[in-house]
């Protein structure tokens, strides 16, 4: 490992393209992994300890990302203001951002729906081990927790009570809680420098120095994206259990299907917009590599930001308001195909037509609705499941059995997250006319060189 970060580093310092080394630690790690799973085993002391001390670079760097969320997306949102950019649209924004994420889950459902039907699957055809059974029971307890939430609760949750506490990312809806408090100090800000100008320039000169240094911290982080990406790949292929992935197979094709799917129809959005899709494409493979490896859409934040206003030309604000609400709202892969696949394959086992078009129609609108209200209760893809399954009244512990690929699959879920929320970024900024179509169009641009 310790020459394979050697290799990374002499070709950062070879100006080597940050594209090319972030491919060159994905290739490294599946390679790597595969090579000391065949010769070890993934249960081994030595593949164990190995990956614990891979964690220190893996999980650092993810960690170093979480860290600045909630920095950058303050920051940025308040400077927006100081900087009397998007605020006679915010509420246009918002709106275009949240319609286009719940729009598209809807979309993702049907796809769901779809390749179900496609591959034939059913629940009754999977065989639990003991540890997918014993999986199924912690779901159903995990259930008595969620299902106590109605929806407007769901959505009580979003709104910042304490924002000192949502500072700390204490909730699962912190991110979001804090862009309200930023939104709110820009307005205030506003009205302090129609009646006050002397304080509000003084405030705006702290904003734009702050944001100086969170927007270098973020560029020495994203420099260590390489080295993160071949730590959690080599973890990841080192210790997945190959055996039931095979075993599962049919399900882990299905899904990537509609996963991919799906991200033809963010390219089509694109196009359907005036936008190059494959410029697009060429733009974000490096954080959709992060977001796959990582399965962290938190932790993919900042890049995810960094690249829709360096790379894709989205205003700072509309791409924070795009990722912030892109963690928790419409999530396509976590809250729209998994779930809906989930309740298409589970519901013949209670006698109940999957294909009939009440039971359809029903749940894509549960699934665009949960996938608002999901954020309430955190937890990602397994707590989206829980609320549809429960909701369409099918049971839980069935979802239990794919526990053994669920890693596998949330790689893929995890990147086509990301690729929904820079999608709403880039077609909301197109459509309120706010976007840098020069940047846009510019395909010599790196995030760093």
């Amino acid at each position: 490992m310790a020459v394979f970060i050697g290799l990374l580093v002499y070709m950062q310092r070879k100006h080597v393209s940050f594209s090319k080394r972030v491919f060159t630690g994905l290739g490294l790690g599946i390679v790597y992994g595969l090579i000391l799973q065949f010769i070890y085993g993934a249960t081994s002391d030595v593949v164990v300890t190995s990956s614990d001390w891979f964690n220190i670079v893996g999980n650092g760097y993810v960690k170093f990302l979480q860290m600045l969320v909630v920095p950058l997306v303050f920051i940025s949102i308040v400077s927006a203001f100081t900087r009397l950019k998007m605020t006679k649209n915010i509420g246009k924004i918002s709106v275009l951002i949240i319609g286009i994420l719940l729009g598209t889950t809807a979309i993702s459902s049907a796809i769901g729906i779809g390749t179900t039907a496609l591959f034939n699957l059913d629940a009754n055809q999977i065989d639990g081990s003991s540890a997918e059974q014993s999986r199924g029971l912690e779901l159903e307890d995990k259930l008595t927790g969620v299902k106590d939430l109605t929806l407007p609760q769901q959505i009580v949750e979003l709104l910042p009570a304490n924002p000192f506490l949502d500072f700390t990312g204490a909730r699962p809806t912190s991110t979001i809680a804090v862009v309200i408090f930023a939104a709110f100090i820009g307005i205030a800000f506003l009205g302090v420098k129609r009646k006050q100008p002397e304080q509000a320039e003084m405030f705006e000169k702290i904003i734009e120095s702050i944001r100086t240094i969170v927007m270098r911290i973020v560029t020495l982080v994203i420099r260590l994206t390489p080295f993160g990406v071949l730590a959690i790949m080599t973890r990841t292929a080192a210790t997945s259990d190959l055996k039931s992935i095979a075993n599962l197979g049919v399900f882990v094709i299905a899904s990537y299907v509609a996963l991919i799917v799906m991200f033809l129809v963010h390219l089509i959005l694109l196009s359907v917009f005036g936008l190059n899709p494959i410029t697009y494409v060429k733009k974000i493979i490096p954080v959709l590599l992060f977001a796959f490896t990582s399965r962290s859409s938190a932790g993919t934040l900042p890049i995810n930001i960094d690249t829709q206003t360096k790379k894709l030309g989205v205003p700072d604000a509309i791409a924070n308001f795009a990722g912030s609400f892109g963690l928790s709202i419409g999530q396509n892969g976590c809250a729209g195909i998994y779930p809906t696949m989930l309740a298409v394959m589970i519901a013949p086992t209670v006698g109940i037509n999957p294909f009939s078009p009440s039971f359809i129609a029903t749940l894509i609108v549960v699934v665009a609705i949960s996938s608002f209200g999901v954020a309430g209760v955190g937890g990602g893809a397994t707590f989206a499941a829980l609320i549809v399954l429960s909701t369409m009244n099918l049971p839980v512990a069935l979802a239990g059995l794919l526990i053994s690929v669920e890693p596998l699959i949330d790689m893929g879920r995890t990147a086509l997250n990301v690729s929904g929320s820079m999608t709403a970024g880039v077609v909301t900024s197109k459509a309120t006319k706010e976007i840098d179509t020069a940047i846009y169009n510019n395909r010599s641009i790196e995030l760093e060189h």
